[in-house]
Order: C-alpha cells, then sequence, then structure tokens
C-alpha cells in the first residue's frame, strides 16, 4: 500500500505510524504544505494521512498554502482513496465536507477518556474497539458534523471526536500516533499552552511518563490502520474480480 502524508509542523512528527509501515512492508511519502505546496498526484496514493498542525483551518490569510492544500484533500476524496485525518487533519476534512471549524468550549490537552458515540449499525472502523479508551489530546478548535457523515467518537470536553464519510473517509480529533518523541516536542514546544491551565489541560507531569498510554495508543493506532489496510485489499481484490 502506497501512503502518503501531508505534515503541517516539523515536531510534529508521524510518531508511531512509521514503524506500522515498515512492519508492513508499504512505502511512506510526505509533502509539507508549508514549505512548498506541491502535492502528488492522486493515481500515486493508496491513503492519504492529513497531521496536525497549530494552525487552524479557517486562517487562510497566515497560511495561503492551505487553500492548496483542500483542493488536494478533495480531490483526493473526489478519486475515491482512502483518507486519514488526525486532529487538524480531522478539522480539515469536515471543512473541505461541507461543515464549519470553530473555537471549542474548552481546550483539551493530556490523555481523555474517548467513547464510542450510539450509532445505529456496525461501523468498520469500530470493530474491535472497546467502548472507551484513553487517547492523547492538543486542540482548542472543533468542527461541525459534515452533512453525510457519521460521528463515532466522543468526549466530555468535546462532543466531536471523529467521524467517518462514506467508507473510506475517517476524521480522529484525538491523537493516536503519538510517542514518547511526539509528546516530548509538544511539551517543549508549546509548553506556554499548559501554564494557563484549565478544566480539560492536564499538567507536563501528567502528560509525560507514561508509557503504558504510550503502548496502548499505539495498538490503538495500529489497530485503525489495519482497517485501512483491509479496505485496500479489499480494493484490490475487487478490482481483480472485475478483470476475470
Amino acid at each position: 500500500m502506497r501512503i502518503h502524508c501531508l505534515q503541517h509542523l516539523e515536531f510534529e512528527t508521524l510518531g508511531n505510524i512509521p514503524g506500522w509501515v515498515q512492519d508492513r512492508g508499504h512505502v511512506l511519502t510526505k509533502s509539507l504544505p508549508y514549505v512548498e505546496a506541491e502535492f502528488p498526484h492522486t493515481d500515486d496514493f493508496d491513503l492519504l494521512l492529513i497531521m496536525g498542525g497549530l494552525m487552524s483551518v479557517y486562517q487562510e490569510d497566515e497560511h495561503p498554502w492551505l487553500r492548496q492544500e483542500k483542493e488536494f484533500v478533495r480531490s483526493a476524496i473526489k478519486a475515491g482513496k482512502s483518507v486519514l485525518g488526525i486532529c487538524f487533519g480531522a478539522q480539515m476534512l469536515s471543512e473541505v465536507l461541507g461543515s464549519s471549524v470553530r473555537r471549542n468550549g474548552f481546550r483539551e490537552i493530556g490523555w481523555h477518556t474517548i467513547g464510542l458515540a450510539p450509532v445505529r449499525y456496525e461501523e468498520f472502523f469500530l470493530q474491535g474497539l472497546p467502548s472507551s479508551f484513553t487517547a492523547f489530546q492538543w486542540h482548542g478548535d472543533t468542527y461541525g458534523l459534515p452533512p453525510g457523515a457519521r460521528r463515532l467518537f466522543t468526549s466530555a470536553a468535546c462532543l466531536e471526536q471523529g467521524f467517518v464519510y462514506g467508507d473510506n473517509v475517517l476524521a480522529l480529533q484525538f491523537h493516536p500516533e503519538v510517542d514518547e518523541q511526539c509528546l516530548s516536542n509538544l511539551v517543549t514546544k508549546r509548553r506556554s499552552d499548559l501554564q494557563d491551565g484549565g478544566r480539560y489541560v492536564q499538567s507536563e507531569a501528567e502528560i509525560l511518563n507514561k508509557p503504558e498510554m504510550i503502548e496502548s495508543s499505539a495498538r490503538l493506532m495500529f489497530s485503525i490502520l489495519d482497517r485501512f489496510e483491509d479496505l485496500h485489499r479489499s480494493s484490490l481484490a475487487g478490482t481483480e474480480g472485475g478483470r476475470l
């Protein structure tokens, strides 16, 4: 599987994702839109990852490259590609799919409980997940649920924690990709975000030195990526079947 990543900050890395990619024998490429807004052709990847960022999707005046990136994401969805958006990436998916992004009532930073939203039928991306789990958060914005999307996750601080659109576009407000280096980078670069505190803002000590949380987060991330791998295999099987 060919995976292309949109990375928006030098220090906000892909975390545990490259390990999964290497173990599975897939190919990973990436673009840095904030450096140069150049993107691959949609024929050149199978899964698009839209990572986090400290900017907001509505800050096009401050970050003009956002316009080009949104058009690229629209083209990927239109082409039927699998897409995973994380945090800022989830918010971008919401806007691209017809909703809007705004400030959330609370800043949510640290390890917080995520619950499954009520669903009317079995969702592919929820298979094997518990009814609640702990995931890492670092955001102040939230998004509206796009028309036609189905809410999957929620939390006490933020109603919208994840949605699926169609069968192949997944948005996650939380960060299952974080590893020890990710957390260290965020705390070092954005320590000021923790100093003002808040009901859902944890301290540096509460965020770091949580090996058990990092391990469970990796399991969650790999489970989600396994779902996308299953989608890719099904797509290949369907293509081959159509050729017989």
